[in-house]
This record gives structure tokens, sequence and C-alpha cells, in this order.
């Protein structure tokens, strides 16, 4: 047996290199922290070679005295935190002391600074062998510099797991665009070889703030995004989700910080993933930008090496707070905020003013914009031989379709009678507030419904706008008369681990709010003696194993009511207006209107959109008009 020895110093930081610095983009975060640390306002970041050949990191941040440059360089040497009471409420980016040691390890480092007004820094320098860093006199201003060359140039086994140089910059400008999203009031400059990537100015103010956010996920982002700032039980949530209709392909534009650190954490997946749960397209992923301030002392960051996750004092608390904002926040998104009201005159205006023509009254060829549609319409009147054979809509529809599904011919019920109530030679009041989705002008193919508002053209698909309104009625209604128990004849035997049989002992209050009354069987057996009456059907062992693996691991879940939502979404679907089903104007037009006072209604039960929005300026464009 080999006798035990103490590592070397030089081979414990290349040990502890390797959980650090796994490739340029490590050490461009873990030295942009600890400019962010010193109070830097201005970053410049040169790379060359995807990093690889050089990082030069330039800050105007507090710098470093000169008798503690050779600190600086040393493992586990620190200024962020001296007792354990510190570590304990961390509020910096940094704070164990090896960025710096691990870095210099493997490469050949220059630590510049200077902590005075004056130009007289140091400099402190290593080149990845066991020594002490020699100190010199260096000219430098207020601030700190760290230039990394030939990274992983004594340990060539690493540099051989580097990828191409146009995939290490990308990491590097991931970690920059990463780090400039939390840090509004810092300046950033990035340059590769010599040649300017990214510039990101200090923002001042709320519209800088939504700027930089679009220069970095994309003007379509923030054209899509939903501003939003909630405070409660001392836990804020601030900055800009999309709308489900903007959703991605992969979760590729979602970023999460925790007091300004930037990570990837469970909870926090699953609470934002449950807040679009009801409105998102099946396979799409939400995108947002979204900041959690916390007391550090309630969350422990000290949990990875690499510092992307971390661990709350309260995690059920924390997850709750996180889906109830998300959800409230989408769930009141109504239409007249999705939809830009903008009188159509001031659309005119703006084209012809970029044309050279400025007042489009004294245009002799200029056609004044169509006034708003009433429900006085060929298409409205079903008497009339243009009407396409127009039918009102009726409660009877309903008969063969959901028959267990009162709400659905109710809702029927509800637009028959705001048919007899708007009869079609009805006026609309041309000085009325006009709607954010306008009046109805027609139907298409029996599929959408054409309407006018102030802005232009809404287009809706009028069986999953109706199909929402319907749903969200009956989530209502389900929810005022609760969950309905349904007591089993014969108990449900389901064999499970001691640690699950404990578990669900542990939340037994959890179940019987969910309309489950489990008892356990054994230590390693439960019997299920009651379950909901909306899921008699249901694959309950799969059930109970899937709802005691959410409350174990989140304190909570929602597979009860994703299943119970899922009944109801098919109901509501089954009975809501098909293709070809001919409506009438007031018709169309009290489901425009209800679509304006619904929840959700932006999207069906399924995810999709149910109207689109047409500017009369991208109508003018089609059109080539004012061109």
């Amino acid at each position: 047996m080999p006798t035990i020895e103490r590592l070397s110093p030089r081979l414990a930081n290349q040990i502890a290199a390797g959980e650090v610095v796994e490739r340029p983009a490590s050490v461009i975060k873990e030295v942009l922290e600890n400019s962010l640390d010193a109070g830097a306002t201005r970053i410049e970041i040169d790379v060359e070679d995807g990093g690889i050949k050089l990082m030069r990191i330039r800050d105007n941040g507090n710098g470093i005295d000169k008798q503690d440059l050779s600190l600086a360089l040393a493992r586990h040497a620190t200024s962020k935190i001296k007792l354990l009471d510190d570590l304990e409420a961390v509020a910096t980016l940094g704070f164990r002391g090896e960025a710096l040691a691990s870095i210099s390890s493997v490469s050949r480092l220059l630590l510049t600074s200077n902590s005075s007004d004056s130009h007289n820094g140091w400099v402190a320098k290593t080149e990845g062998r066991d020594m002490v860093a020699e100190i010199s006199p260096a000219p430098h201003p207020r601030g700190t510099t760290v230039e990394v060359r030939d990274l992983f140039f004594n340990t060539p086994a690493r540099r051989k797991f580097l990828r191409t140089e146009k995939t290490e910059f990308s990491r590097i400008d991931d970690v920059v665009k990463q780090l400039a999203l939390a840090h509004f009031k810092v300046s950033f400059e990035l340059r590769h070889n010599q040649r300017a990537i990214r510039s990101f100015r200090a923002s001042v103010n709320e519209a800088d703030r939504a700027r930089r956010v679009a220069q970095i996920c994309g003007p379509a982002f923030m054209d899509s995004a939903l501003e939003i700032d909630i405070e409660r039980h001392g836990l804020r949530l601030w900055g800009w989700v999309a709308l489900p209709t903007f959703s991605r392909s992969q979760a590729d534009l979602q970023h999460f910080y925790v007091n300004g650190r930037a990570i990837k954490d469970r909870l926090v997946s699953h609470a934002v993933k449950k807040a679009y749960s009801d409105v998102l397209f099946h396979g799409r992923h939400p995108a947002f930008v979204l900041f959690l301030e916390v007391d550090p002392a309630t969350v422990d960051v000290n949990v990875h090496p690499t510092k992307h996750e971390v661990r709350f004092r309260d995690h059920r608390s924390v997850h709750d707070f996180i889906f109830s904002g998300l959800h409230h926040a989408l769930a009141d998104v109504r239409p007249e905020r999705q939809v830009q009201v903008e009188p159509a005159e001031n659309i005119l205006n703006r084209i012809h003013s970029a044309s050279g023509v400025n007042d489009i009254e004294t245009s002799p060829t200029q056609q004044k914009a169509m006034p708003l549609a009433s429900s006085e319409s060929t298409f409205s009147d079903p008497s009339s031989s243009s009407s396409v054979n127009a039918q009102p809509l009726s409660a009877n529809f309903f008969s063969n379709q959901s028959s267990q599904a009162p709400q659905v011919r109710e809702t029927m019920q509800f637009y028959q009678a705001a048919a007899q109530e708007s009869p079609a030679n009805s006026n609309v009041d041309d000085s009325a507030e006009i709607p954010p989705l306008g009046f109805a002008i027609a139907q298409l193919k029996g599929i959408y419904i054409l309407a006018e508002n102030a802005d232009g053209l809404i287009m809706v698909d009028m069986h999953a706008a109706h199909e929402r309104v319907t749903y969200e009625r009956m989530k209502l209604e389900f929810a005022e008369n609760a969950i309905q128990p349904q007591p089993l004849l014969v108990p449900i035997t389901i064999a499970m681990s001691e640690k699950e049989v404990a578990g669900a002992e542990t939340h037994i209050d959890t179940f019987t709010q969910l309309g489950f009354v489990i008892d356990s069987a054994g230590p390693e057996s439960l019997l299920v003696r009651q379950i909901p009456v909306a899921l008699q059907k249901a694959n309950v062992e799969q059930l109970v194993r899937d709802v005691l693996s959410d409350v174990i691991e989140y304190g909570t879940s929602d597979r009860i009511q994703l299943h119970i939502n899922e009944l109801l979404s098919t109901m509501a679907c089954h009975g809501s207006v098909r293709a070809n089903r001919k409506l009438t104007i007031p018709e169309m037009n009290a489901l425009l209107r209800d679509m304006e006072i619904t929840e959700r209604s932006g999207q069906c039960n399924h995810g999709r959109p149910t109207f689109m929005q047409f500017s009369l300026g991208e109508i003018d464009k089609w059109f080539m008009r004012g061109q």
C-alpha cells in the first residue's frame, strides 16, 4: 500500500483548476465576477484566439494594495468573508478565494492593480510554477487588469479538450452577455482579435435597461415581453417574461438570477414550467429574464464548485412565490395588452411623414381610413342572399358532443342570448370607445372571424378562442365546487420504498387536500382508500407515485390539477364551435367581447394563438402604399 503524502501546492492548484477553470469562458466568468465585486462600473475584455492565446480583463474597480497582490494569487485567500457568519450570508459573486490561484497554476498570468487615485500601480507575475509571485512597479490607473496568456500551456492533456476558436469565443460571449444582463449599471466592452464585438453602455433608466435586454435577447423578445415586478414576504421577483406566443424550440433564452448570480435550478425551472403549463404549446419552452431578490442569509450559494446552483432555506415558499407571481401575470394578459390600440390615422401619418407627405388631409390622392365596421352588414343578415347561409348557434349543438358538460351548454346559451340582444340591424356608435378586438365584419371559410379595430385587422380562430373561453369558465366552476372525493370499494395497494412511504406520511395533509386518502400498510407499501371523482379512470398508482415524487422534491404537486385540467380541456374542446359553423355578426362580436374579459384568451388550451393583429401599416406595406 503506497504511503500517504501531502500534495504539492502546484499539483493541488492544478487539481482545483479542474473544477474552476474548465475552458477560457470559465476564466472570463471568474475574473469578471471579481471585477463586479470590486465595484467596477466599466469593464473591458480583450480576447485572442478564442481566449486560448490571450484574455485581458481591465476594470475601474477598487483595486488591490501592493501588500495584498501575492495573497490574491494564493489559494483560499479572499477579502469577502472572514467568519462563518459571513459564509452563511454571502452577498458577493465570489468568496472562496480559489479563482486567481487556479488560473495562475495553468497559465502565464499578470495581475496589475492600483488602489489609489495616482497612476503608480504594481504588477504580480506568475507562470504556473510553485513559487512566490514576482512583484514589481507598473503604471496603472485606479482599478485592476488581469492578463491570462497561453491557457493550459503546462497541462497539454487539458488543452486537447478545448474546442475550436469560434466555439470557445462563443462561450465567452455568452458569459459576458449573461453578466451584462444582471448588472445594468456597468458598461461592458468585448473585443476579439482586435475587433469590437459587444458594447453595452451603462443603464441609467428603464429605457436603457430595456435596450440592453433587447441587445442581448433580441428585439423580438422585448416586443413580446411582459414586464413584472412582484414583492411579497421579503421576496422580490422582477424582470421580463415573454408571452406564450413567443416560445422557443429549446430552453436557450432563459435567464434567472438570484441576488445577481446566474443560476440553473430545478426548483426554479419547475415553478416557471408550471406557471406556463396551461398556455404553452407542447414541446415548446418559455423565454424569460428574471431576477429574484432574497435575504442572502436564506440562500446557500456554496453548494456547487461553479456556483451555478443554490439551495433555498424555505424552498417551498420560494417555489410557490415564483409560480404564483408568473401564473397571475400571464393569466392577466388580456387582448388590450397584446393589441396595440392606435388610430389608423396615426399610422398613416407616420407612413406618409416618412415619404415626405406630412399632412394627409391636404393630399388630394390620399384615401382616408375606412370607418370602423358596424353590425349592419350583408354578412350579418341571415335572410340576405349574400349571408352565406349563416345560422345562429344553438345549445342543442352540444347534445351529442358533451352531455357531461352543462357549463358548455351554458356558454353557448350566452352567445345565443347575445345574438338576440344585438340585432343585426343595430348600428355601432362611431364615437364610442373601440374595444381592443374591435368589431366583427365577416367570417372567413367558416373558420376565422375577421374584425376591425382601431389599429387595423384582427383575425380570430373562432374554435381556439371559444375553446379557451369555455375552458376558463369550466375551471372556475370546478374550483367553486372543489375536488369531489370518491371512496374506493377495494383499496389499492402500492408497493413503494421506505423513503417513499416516509415521504407520504410526512405529506399526508397534501394528499388529503388533493382528494386522496392514503394509509401506510407497512414499511414498504401504501393503501389508497379514496381518489378524486374526476380521476376514476386515471392510472391511480402512477399518479400517486408522480405526486409523491413532486411533494418530496418541491414540497407541492400540480399533477392532480393537471389531470383535472386535461379532462376539462377535452370537454371544452369537444364543446366549442367547430369549423364551418356559420356565426352571425352579433354572435361573433359576443365572442370577441368574451375574449377581452377572459384570462389567457390569447392562447387556446393547447397553447396555439387565438388571434393575430395586422396593423394598417403592415397591410399598407403588403400593397406598397406610401412607398
